[in-house]
């Protein structure tokens, strides 16, 4: 696997970077607080910090209640989504895979979504139950399309994309199949799906970190393992790796960090297929350096995207999943287009 040279210097970019998003994002906002300001706010709140606070008891408030929680959950998708995308184009050897393109993101959104419209009739927290049924939905989304391109072209490049499309439109029908059953909660589940992270607050950090920290503690394993796969299977076999139970292992990894980014987020598409491209053009194809930094860009672009869809119409709010397919779709059009020269 090729890793372009002075290779250790990217993780430190690479959380220079978010570190740099962040505060940013914790800046940005219609009360105005300055970086000096925040960092001493932040020590002023350790244990036995000598640091007082500067900020007023409302500029606290927006800063430890709104704008962090906020800035942690969009650095927490980001890294999610683009990480998950990442391990899907190598596990599947498909530079166009990602949670929305092989049906992970459509299958967690119906999940999500039949738990926001009939989870209220079934258990007494359903808000708790989001992240599983997301997972469940993404898994079967991931099978689905991958079941289909090798039944209808023998798994492919080309056809598991047409698969995870058709997959994906699908579920998508689906989901709107049980927004008309459910008109009532039609207002909660549009705006979910629109995509945001102006609802989020701790509790839903709280909620998506144990599956966060799985799958993202599994996929940054996984990098020895998609970079033996890219050999091909013969090979990756004469090196003592069975390739079934690494894929296996890799999409449920993709996929639980996929659910868990959908189940607070709603659907934010393209962020796991920009910043993969963008990530290996950067630093070579060896994946045990494309995941980190997919995860730590990821983060950072999304708190950006987030910044981004806040004040572009400031007081009113673009929805995320808005702003990503405006800067994803043409990216996409040229990854596509790409692609298609190589493969001439």
């Amino acid at each position: 696997m090729r890793v372009k040279r002075a290779a250790w210097l990217w993780p430190p970019l690479g959380l220079a970077l978010l570190a740099a998003c962040a505060l940013v994002g914790v800046a940005a906002g219609a009360a105005s607080i300055g970086p000096v300001e925040i960092a001493a706010a932040l020590l002023g709140r350790l244990p036995f910090s000598p640091v007082d606070s500067p900020l007023s008891g409302l500029q606290e408030a927006v800063l430890v209640e709104l704008r962090l929680p906020r800035v942690v959950l969009g650095a927490l998708v980001g890294g999610l989504l683009a990480s998950a995308g990442a391990a899907y184009q190598g596990v599947f050897r498909n530079p166009l895979a990602d949670p929305y393109l092989l049906g992970a993101a459509g299958g967690a959104g119906l999940g999500a979504t039949l738990v926001l419209a009939f989870g209220a009739d079934l258990v007494d927290a359903p808000r708790a139950i989001v992240p599983v049924a997301a997972f469940a939905g993404a898994l079967a989304g991931v099978a689905a399309a991958y079941a289909l391109g090798a039944v209808a072209g023998g798994g492919g490049t080309a056809t598991l994309v047409l698969a995870g499309v058709a997959v994906s439109s699908f579920l998508s029908a689906a989901q709107n199949l049980v927004q008309m059953v459910r008109v009532e909660e039609l207002r909660r589940i549009y705006a979910w799906m629109l995509g945001g992270l102006g609802r989020g607050g701790w509790d839903d950090v709280a909620m998506i970190a144990p599956y966060a920290a799985v799958s993202v503690l599994v996929l940054m394993g996984c990098g020895y393992l998609l970079d033996l796969l890219a050999l091909g299977d013969e090979k990756a076999l004469s090196l003592g790796l069975n390739a079934t139970a690494a894929r296996l292992l890799v999409v449920a990894a993709a996929s639980l960090a996929t659910a868990a980014a959908v189940s607070v987020s709603g659907l934010i598409g393209f962020v796991g297929i920009v910043v993969p491209h963008i990530v290996r053009r950067l630093v070579g194809t060896g994946y045990r350096m494309i995941l980190p930094m997919s995860l730590l860009s990821g983060a950072a672009f999304l708190v950006l995207v987030d910044v981004a869809a806040r004040t572009l119409i400031a007081p009113a709010e673009l929805p995320l999943g808005v702003v990503t397919a405006f800067l994803g779709a043409p990216f996409f059009v040229f990854i596509l287009r790409t692609t298609r020269n190589r493969a001439g």
